[in-house]
């Protein structure tokens, strides 16, 4: 049941059908926004028409690209023999703080979620395997986050690319800096256990 005016209501209800936004959420935001000088809320609309209008999926990598490719598929210092397997666009920028890779991309749009009706075939699967054939590729690192549909995605993928003579790698999930062993859940620390390496000195 509509509570506002119209115009009130129908914002309500687009910000409420953004994820993680709920019904008190939406409400706050548009009240928000109503209050907000004029060309404050413009330029919030501007930039939204703008990224839907000029911002698309990177033909090679699937990463959001401004034109055909993104800028690591355009990087030419980057690695063509690595390539780092993720779920969505926004795990590229939390692998790039690290400044440790310097190797390629490749991002699945999602994860393997029977529960959500998301299998491989609604994922960017085919397009990997057909980079791996073509481009030179030693090494498949794959960097899908550590819960179930991560893990079912990354055994799933290593099904597909070890036969194909490639070095795939999962990579380390194991206990945060900073954190207590009492309070780690058992995968994790099982995970901490595992990847354990020798210390120098």
């Amino acid at each position: 049941m509509a509570v506002y005016e119209g115009p009130v209501q129908a914002l309500i209800d687009e910000l409420g059908r953004l994820p993680g936004v709920g019904p008190k959420s939406a409400q706050r935001i548009a009240f928000y926004l109503l209050k907000a000088a004029p060309e404050d809320a413009k330029r919030l609309a501007t930039a939204i028409v703008d990224a839907k209008e000029r911002v698309s999926w990177c033909r090679r990598c699937f990463n959001i690209a401004e034109g055909e490719l993104c800028a690591f598929c355009r990087d030419p210092g980057r690695d063509d023999t690595l390539i780092c397997v993720v779920e969505e666009p926004r795990d590229i920028v939390a692998v790039e703080r690290t400044q440790e890779y310097k190797g390629r991309y490749h991002v699945l749009q999602g994860a393997i979620s029977p529960i959500e009706g998301i299998g491989p075939d609604q994922l960017r699967i085919r397009e990997l395997l057909l980079r791996v054939d073509g481009e030179g590729v030693q090494e498949v690192i794959l960097a899908t986050n550590p819960n179930i549909e991560g893990e079912a995605t990354a055994m799933y993928l290593a099904r597909l690319l070890k036969p194909l003579g490639l070095r795939v790698t999962r990579i380390a999930s194991g206990l945060p800096v900073g954190g207590d062993l009492e309070y780690a859940d058992e995968i994790t620390l099982g995970r901490a256990l595992e990847g354990r390496r020798t210390l120098d000195g």
